[in-house]
């Protein structure tokens, strides 16, 4: 029997709708995982992934002029899909604001989230920059602005700055995206569990409750 954290490494992308949605709903799994009796401390562990590498930084357009123009999609799917994702996340307790988004490179926001995680508060930073990005309509592209929602979440502001000068996490995040490539992930949320299991996209509460059981179930068997 172990009683070693249930470790779940996520990748993940600040720009992605769905990331932030399946962050709520694992969230409600590790609930339900618990309310059934699941004692694992479980540790969670966010990695890079760039879903649209090719992104400019000061993209001068909304999030419809984006997946229209640069993406190609038909301007009414566009609107169609947003709703939708706004709806669900609404259901999830997120309020989504397409209208406000600013559509960023997100490189740099993941060099921040190396250094919350060197720093003991990555989960911190990344609920600060989905709730920037997707519900404020804040800037996570730009060293000023990073600096400013990082020291939010409790990070030393200046240190976020020579970070991002210094480009200190940049092979980090690279080793990230390159680990994602090796494990066939090409679409994010991915959730890989205790090495093992993989669980992809942003599942329902109770997807993410029984592989936990399942996990932690064999650990007790081994």
């Amino acid at each position: 029997m172990t009683t070693d954290p249930l470790k779940v490494d996520v990748w993940s992308d600040i720009a992605c709708p769905w990331c932030y949605i399946g962050k709520r709903r694992f969230e409600a799994g590790v609930d339900e995982y618990r309310a059934s009796g699941g004692d694992r401390e479980i540790e969670v562990e966010y990695h890079s992934f760039e879903l649209a590498p090719d992104t400019p930084v000061d993209f001068e357009g909304s999030e419809v002029e984006f997946l229209a123009g640069h993406k190609g999609i038909d301007e009414a799917r566009v609107h169609q899909m947003l709703e939708q994702v706004t709806a669900i996340a609404s259901s999830v307790g997120l309020s989504y604001d397409f209208e406000a988004l600013r559509h960023t490179k997100t490189l740099k926001a993941h060099q921040v989230l190396h250094l919350a995680k060197a720093e003991g508060i990555q989960l911190d930073v990344v609920e600060r920059l989905f709730k920037a990005y997707f519900e404020e309509g804040r800037h996570v592209g730009h060293d000023a602005d990073l600096a400013d929602l990082a020291a939010e979440a409790g990070l030393d502001r200046e240190k976020v700055l020579q970070v991002l000068a210094d480009s200190t996490y940049a092979d980090e995040v690279q080793a990230d995206i390159a680990q994602a490539q090796a494990y066939g992930i090409n679409g994010v949320p991915f959730f890989v569990i205790e090495g093992r299991y993989g669980v992809s996209g942003a599942q329902e509460p109770q997807a993410f409750a029984q592989v936990l059981a399942t996990v932690s179930a064999e650990a007790v068997a081994r």
